[in-house]
């Protein structure tokens, strides 16, 4: 599985939509740099946005943003619903804030209270805490609702969508949110600002499961860092922040840490170095144990001549290699089958197996493959097209008219699935697509 990771892309709106970007060049060069890594390695599987997509939330930046993804996806073979995003303090429309008492209540509420995890659930348990807790990223939520990673109160403050790593095993990407207390009273953040909560932070750590994070912030940003570097270095095999736009890579024996450089740094900050990463993930078996190999590719930009080159892991070594342990599914089942990977020779009869016969079962979900294109394709439609969807298959309740649309469709949705009726999605939005 090949992963692209990138962070802090930082679209300036009115920039970003004329001719006068000077961050466009970067962005550019870093799609033919990813289109070359995917003609040498393969298609990449996913894309990973670790966060300030937009750089104050509005939603021309979210509409350059979709377009460019949208670019480099064609141009890497990657599927548009495998593009994965997290919100960034950038993504947080301050305005929305200063100008919302109700907003910089609950976050007073939740940064002052003596127990924050159990203020932090009331609050976004109540539906209007919840809501004004969320209404500063409404833009981003909007733009995050395409690929299924949008967040609403009271019941979704994070995401999480699984991808098969190989025949037997799931790599299971949790998308946080750092950004809830962002931008309070319309100030820049602080280190210690912040808060993540355990809420967050359960990542279950389930047998042939692969847990990866995407979280903005690293822990040290947060009130409760302690507790969050705990939780994650305990239970997330793969870690990707960004925030801080300097390109870092830590390899522990539990997991390893990717520190993001930012696609379009501000140009005039000390240590400016646009960068990016690719990263490989296959598995391996021996001593009767099942393992994580990961290669990663650290793209650091360089001026004359224009162009992304290696962070050398060595003298001599372009490749940071790393190896972890997959708890919970051994190479050799009961039945004698050996628990390999698609596309690779079983090591007792030679032949290449098509699927794992160990293979963990997974329910089809709002995050399987067919579902996340369904999804995709539900929000490329007109607005007008998404509501006569919903209200002729019944799936949106009087009281959520009014929602704003990522929530309102992201429980239709849901809606659809639970009931069976996803089917019968696909065939109105093929009706209204061969309009």
């Amino acid at each position: 599985m090949l992963l692209l990771n990138i962070s802090d892309i930082h679209f300036r709106h009115p920039h970003c939509n004329t001719g006068m970007d000077p961050d466009q060049p970067y962005r550019t060069r870093l799609i033919q740099d990813a289109r070359d890594f995917a003609q040498k390695m393969g298609t990449v599987d996913a894309i990973l946005v670790g966060g300030d997509i937009a750089f104050r939330g509005a939603p021309e930046e979210y509409a350059a943003a979709l377009e460019w993804l949208k670019e480099l996806s064609a141009q890497c073979g990657c599927p548009l619903e495998r593009v994965f995003v997290v919100p960034g303090n950038h993504d947080v429309d301050r305005a929305v804030i200063t100008g919302s008492a109700s907003v910089r209540n609950v976050q007073a509420a939740i940064s002052n209270a003596s127990n924050r995890e159990k203020e932090l659930r009331d609050q976004f348990g109540d539906p209007e805490a919840g809501r004004s807790l969320l209404a500063p990223i409404e833009e981003y939520n909007a733009f995050a609702a395409r690929f299924n990673c949008q967040i609403y109160a009271s019941d979704k403050l994070f995401w999480h969508q699984d991808l098969h790593l190989d025949g037997c095993t799931i790599l299971r990407v949790y998308g946080l949110t750092s950004t809830l207390l962002s931008g309070a009273r319309g100030q820049d953040d602080t280190q210690l600002s912040l808060y993540l909560s355990p809420l967050q932070t359960v990542l279950n750590p389930a047998d042939g499961v692969v847990n990866l994070v995407m979280c903005h912030h690293p822990p040290d940003w947060f009130m409760d860092r302690d507790d969050i570097e705990d939780a994650v270095s305990g239970r997330a095999a793969i870690q990707l922040f960004g925030h801080r736009h300097r390109q870092r890579l830590l390899r522990d024996p539990s997991y390893i840490r990717f520190s993001a450089a930012a696609v379009n740094p501000d140009r005039h900050e000390p240590g400016w170095e646009p960068g990016y990463n690719v990263i490989r993930l296959t598995t391996s078996q021996g001593n009767g144990e099942r393992f994580l190999d990961i290669e990663a590719h650290l793209r650091v930009w360089q001026t004359n001549p224009d162009m992304f080159r290696a962070k050398m892991a060595s003298q001599n070594d372009e490749v940071f290699r790393h190896q972890l342990r997959i708890y919970g599914v051994a190479p050799s089942q009961g039945n004698g089958v050996a628990c390999v990977g698609v596309g690779q020779p079983s090591p007792e009869t030679g032949a290449v197996m098509d699927e794992c016969a160990a293979a963990p079962v997974v329910e089809a979900t709002m995050s399987d493959e067919r579902t996340r294109n369904l999804v995709l394709r539900f929000w490329e439609l007109a607005s007008s097209e998404r509501r006569e969807i919903a209200t002729e298959l019944g799936l949106l309740e009087n009281e959520e008219i009014r929602l704003p649309e990522a929530e309102r469709y992201g429980r239709a949705l849901t809606r659809a699935g639970e009931r069976g009726l996803l089917d019968e999605i696909a065939d109105e939005i093929e009706k209204r697509e061969k309009r």
